[in-house]
């Protein structure tokens, strides 16, 4: 279930309504609807509703995925160690970490994920890294705050950080997706964004061609957090979108917490194997 280069006419479907949705927000509920109902059935018109990964056609009241590839998208298949987010056995013994992360010092609590880094999410993954993927990381975001609501308001959230990107890099990409998906988690929850809590001190190698020794080294001390961002005592989001070793988000969350976050979980859409 590869999935197929996407086109402009189906990114500007989806920022339509997104904007359509919240313009009508102030509305009374019957003509908001109704004026959803009008939209979705113009754009159907012009811009024929696509399934995001296989580009088959869906009803227009199915939004973004297809049934199938939303089942193959929000459904982790196998369980996932709480500490770290990696994908681990049945029965595996999983209090103090799984073997994984048993032997490793990270200043996060715990990790959440939507799925393992394979198949379609991985490849939904990459997408939301292109200049033109915001809207797919959008959707994604909002379909993935809804499914994780509940686990994160057990865990008491009380603001959400995403890693942020360089500014070289956050330029040439033209947005930040932990941002967008930090954004969606938060408006769930009805807790704060602080988008720009954290800063990155320097540009970082490339991490993907790396060594685990040398992806912690190459993070040691990127991350900084910004003195006007309230964090102290407080129970704090941190979202990316891949997680491998674990060395960005244990930098990152190393400075929330020199900042004063009192816990720092990890949110991540998917866990690749290191």
């Amino acid at each position: 279930m590869a999935v197929k280069p996407g086109v402009s006419c189906h990114n500007l479907q989806l920022r339509r309504l997104l904007t359509l949705r919240h313009s009508t927000m102030s509305l009374p509920p019957a003509k908001s609807s109704a004026l959803l109902t009008l939209a979705r059935g113009l754009l159907q018109i012009v811009y024929p509703n696509l399934c995001w990964i296989c580009r088959q056609p869906i009803p227009p009241d199915q939004h973004a995925f297809c049934l199938p590839c939303h089942a193959a998208l929000f459904t982790d298949p196998r369980p996932s160690c709480p500490r770290c987010a990696a994908t681990v056995g049945p029965f595996a013994q999983v209090e103090n970490g799984c073997p994984a992360c048993r032997d490793q010092g990270f200043a996060f609590d715990r990790a959440v994920r939507l799925g393992p880094y394979e198949g379609p999410l991985r490849d939904v993954i990459l997408r939301t890294k292109d200049a033109l993927g915001e809207g797919l990381a959008e959707i994604i975001a909002a379909e993935w705050s809804a499914s994780l609501s509940d686990k994160l308001r057990e865990l008491g959230i009380q603001c959400v950080v995403p890693v942020p990107l360089h500014w070289w890099r956050r330029w040439q990409r033209g947005y930040n997706q932990s941002d967008a998906l930090a954004r969606a988690l938060a408006n769930t929850l009805n807790v704060p964004c602080h988008a720009y809590g954290l800063r990155r001190l320097r540009a970082t190698k490339m991490q993907t061609s790396l060594s685990p020794t040398s992806r912690r080294e190459n993070m040691r001390g990127a991350f900084v957090a910004r003195r006007t961002v309230p964090l102290s005592g407080k129970s704090v989001l941190l979202v990316d979108d891949v997680m491998t070793t674990g060395s960005t988000a244990h930098e990152a969350a190393r400075a929330l917490r020199k900042a004063g976050a009192e816990r720092v979980i990890l949110a991540v859409l998917g866990r690749a194997e290191a």
